[in-house]
């Protein structure tokens, strides 16, 4: 299945939606958040797109490097202007929801993502383990706080929300997601990495995500994630499950994850209270019942 981005292959995929979307396909370019960043400060308007088939200096959360080769992810940024005053909160927890809908959709083609990222496996052989018995999504995508999408509990994709300075409600929303795991990964990462594999068709997954996402930030433009946070809620990885708090300037927190509330903060419960996780600068990770 082909790894190209290609413009007439990726507006046939999206059909009436494609005249929502000023999209640029890049064979390489250094960063597509950066890139729309300052494409964004110049007048560049809602519903651009930047993708690339490698970055250079793709980065994660908390300035983590992104580490790809040509066709090993689908990365790609796109600019959405809110009204003016606004402040997406939750906007990150929206955009997973649109991933995961998506992937899900992608998934229902019958191909299921490698765990490893080396040999395709056919979905339906699996089905009621990738979530149906578990009572997520019956096509394995999970969401992790605040920005990870996870399959059979290992990262597929992650997002990236920046705002303009001095624009608050201009929002370049980044998105990655493994078809490949690199061979230069580290034995460490890849252990915890899944990849949807070079049978998922690039443009089509493209189309499949921009389509999701200009449904998901109409509903978040009118009504926050308030709105979202049930579907949210039914593909969270750690609902009612034990975890730890990491951060680089504090000790450990361990407690309950009760889900996230109207506004996206997470709601961590210690000793029977409940307590607001705002910080996007923390790492959540599960861990064992005491």
């Amino acid at each position: 299945m082909t790894s190209t981005l290609d413009a007439a292959r990726l507006v046939a995929a999206l059909g009436q939606a494609s005249r929502r979307f000023d999209v640029d396909l890049l064979p390489q370019c250094d960063s597509t958040n950066s890139m729309l960043l300052s494409r964004a400060e110049v007048g560049a308007a809602s519903g651009t797109v930047v993708a690339a088939t490698l970055q250079t200096a793709g980065r994660g959360r908390r300035g983590r490097e992104w580490i790809a080769t040509p066709g090993d992810s689908l990365t790609f940024s796109l600019l959405w202007r809110f009204a003016p005053g606004s402040v997406p909160i939750g906007l990150s927890l929206a955009v997973g929801v649109a991933v995961a809908r998506a992937l899900e959709k992608v998934m229902r083609s019958g191909i299921q993502p490698d765990g490893a990222g080396d040999t395709p496996q056919r979905f339906e052989s699996d089905r009621r383990e990738c979530g149906a018995a578990s009572g997520k999504s019956p096509w394995g995508a999970a969401l992790k706080w605040p920005n990870d999408v996870l399959y059979q509990g290992k990262k597929l994709g992650g997002i990236l929300v920046e705002l303009l300075p001095g624009a608050p409600h201009v929002a370049v929303i980044g998105i990655g997601i493994n078809r490949r795991l690199p061979a230069a990964l580290p034995h460490d990462v890849r252990a915890t990495a899944a990849a949807l594999g070079d049978h998922i068709e690039i443009n089509v997954l493209l189309a499949a995500l921009l389509s999701e996402l200009l449904t998901v930030l109409e509903s978040f433009a009118i009504a926050g994630f308030a709105a979202l946070r049930p579907d949210w809620l039914a593909r969270h990885a750690f609902q009612d499950a034990p975890v730890v708090l990491l951060s680089d300037f504090s000790l450990p927190r361990h407690g309950i994850c009760r889900g996230v509330d109207k506004d996206g903060a997470l709601l961590l419960e210690v000793d029977g209270d409940i307590e607001r996780v705002l910080s996007g600068e923390i790492s959540l990770r599960a861990a064992a019942p005491v």
